[in-house]
């Protein structure tokens, strides 16, 4: 006979396995779909009249819509990077946009989302833009499916010539040309090709699948019959815009509708959001056909300023994330790293430094507990400040000032101007009580010095440890 003591244990110890293989077995499918260049206010459910978005905005009203979502930079490179790895892209080395042939790219050792959720047991799967590295589709450097996708299909940064018939895709290496149709609908189609497959012949495992949109990047092409929905639009290439947007759309819809002809929606968290905030119209000479909407927000992409990265965030997961919900908590694509591996079981190395966190409390509209505030830091933004962080109802933002206080220029560390980058000096204060200020008008740095000195010594610190870690190219 056993001690009761004993026995008691044994039965605790058997309901936590029980317990622990439940929850493995009802791990989420995972998708996420991330834009390029979509405005704050591009969406329908974001308060645009003009252009329509019934896929998104339907995808919204089953889950929760959050009203400060943030990008992990105001540029796509570093943006995408710090996605796949939870981490302040500066950390991974990657800067600003990588052009064709730039040594910049994501490092192979960098911890990424997609080989954690593959270790743990998942499929996964890339489709879209990449731009994540110069060197696409070439040994010097690595490519999606060395992080840990098991089928990818992307292209090196914009799809090319335009939207329309592109011919730079590569799957798993080899590369595609021409394919017929618009970047949105190939890129989608893909993924549901994929998943499709995968859930016939595997239904019992688990998939996450990274759909990356081309649209709405320059170069823009749309289907005429969505161009012609617009007839009210004025101003050149107003009517491409919005049609591109409308256009996008629809592939979210060839998605979710995969998931309801495979009958795996209820277990699927898909989260909808964009690389960073929109383009302004006539930034360079191919920009005139954008016409992206920063809504309320200041700035555009290319700023610290909150239309540069507050994003659309939009999550829906039937079984667990309560339907009609619209949460003001900051969360960050940062956090879906470290939310992941809380859903799915991962491990994250001990040693890593991660600078997003576990967001699954915000599924309810709760707060998100974090470590430190949530930190921008972009060298080449277009307005003053470089580097900023949001802490709570506060943003602050800054620059950075070399001994003689003249602004700092650089596009990244380099082993020449690191010294200068750790010794750079706040400057040019912005503080914002930014949940009731959204759209940066009232500078309280003067009126405020008490929280300025706080949030001051909190900026610096995370920056010089972000400098102190962050990888340099000669």
């Amino acid at each position: 006979m056993l001690h009761p003591f004993i026995k008691a244990l044994l039965i605790l110890i058997a309901s936590s396995l029980s317990l622990a293989l439940t929850r493995a077995d009802e791990r989420p499918n995972i998708i996420i779909i991330l834009c390029d260049d979509l405005g704050y206010g591009d969406l329908s459910c974001y308060g645009n009249t003009v252009i329509r978005t019934p896929n998104i905005d339907h995808l919204a009203s089953e889950g929760i819509r959050f009203t400060s979502f943030y990008s992990s930079s105001p540029v796509c490179s570093p943006s995408r990077v710090g996605l796949m790895t939870g981490r302040t892209p500066n950390r991974a080395g990657v800067y600003d946009w990588i052009p064709r042939g730039n040594r910049m790219h994501m490092g192979k050792n960098e911890f990424t989302m997609p080989a954690m959720l593959k270790k743990t047991g998942y499929a996964t799967c890339m489709s879209g833009k990449w731009h994540c590295n110069g060197l696409f589709n070439q040994k010097k450097q690595p490519q999606p499916g060395d992080f840990g996708f098991d089928h990818w299909f992307a292209t090196q940064n914009n799809a090319a010539p335009s939207h329309e018939d592109p011919k730079n895709f590569v799957r798993n290496g080899k590369s595609v040309g021409i394919t017929k149709g618009f970047s949105c609908q190939i890129v989608a189609q893909e993924a549901v090709n994929w998943i499709t497959e995968h859930v016939k012949n595997n239904p019992d495992q688990p998939f996450f699948s990274y759909v990356a949109f081309h649209e709405p990047h320059e170069p823009i092409a749309s289907p005429v019959n969505l161009i012609n929905n617009y007839p009210e639009a004025k101003k050149k290439g107003e009517a491409l815009y919005y049609a591109n947007v409308e256009n996008m759309d629809s592939a979210v819809g060839q998605i979710t509708r995969c998931l309801d002809r495979l009958k795996v929606k209820e277990n699927t968290l898909v989260i909808f959001s964009s690389d960073n905030g929109p383009e302004t119209l006539n930034r360079y000479r191919g920009a005139w056909r954008s016409h992206g909407s920063p809504g309320s927000l200041r700035g555009m992409k290319l700023h610290t300023h909150e239309a540069g990265i507050r994003v659309a965030g939009i999550m829906r997961w039937p079984i667990q994330i309560k339907a009609k919900q619209i949460s003001d908590a900051p969360v960050s694509a940062l956090d879906l790293l470290p939310t992941f591996a809380s859903l799915a079981a991962g491990e994250i190395p001990i040693n890593l430094k991660l600078d997003g966190a576990d967001m699954v409390n915000a599924f309810g509209g709760a707060t998100v507990q974090r470590k430190q505030p949530l930190f921008w830091c972009y060298y080449s933004a277009l307005n003053k400040a470089k580097i900023a962080i949001r802490d709570g109802d506060w943003k602050l933002l800054a620059s950075l000032k070399s001994a003689d206080g003249k602004n700092i220029k650089a596009r990244s560390i380099t082993e020449s101007n690191r010294t200068l980058l750790k010794e750079a000096k706040l400057g040019d204060f912005e503080l914002y009580k930014i949940s009731i200020d959204i759209n940066e008008m009232n500078n309280l740095a003067q009126k405020n010095p008490k929280k300025l000195d706080t949030l001051t010594k909190k900026l610096e610190s995370i920056y010089m440890n972000m400098v102190q870690d962050a990888k340099t190219w000669q």
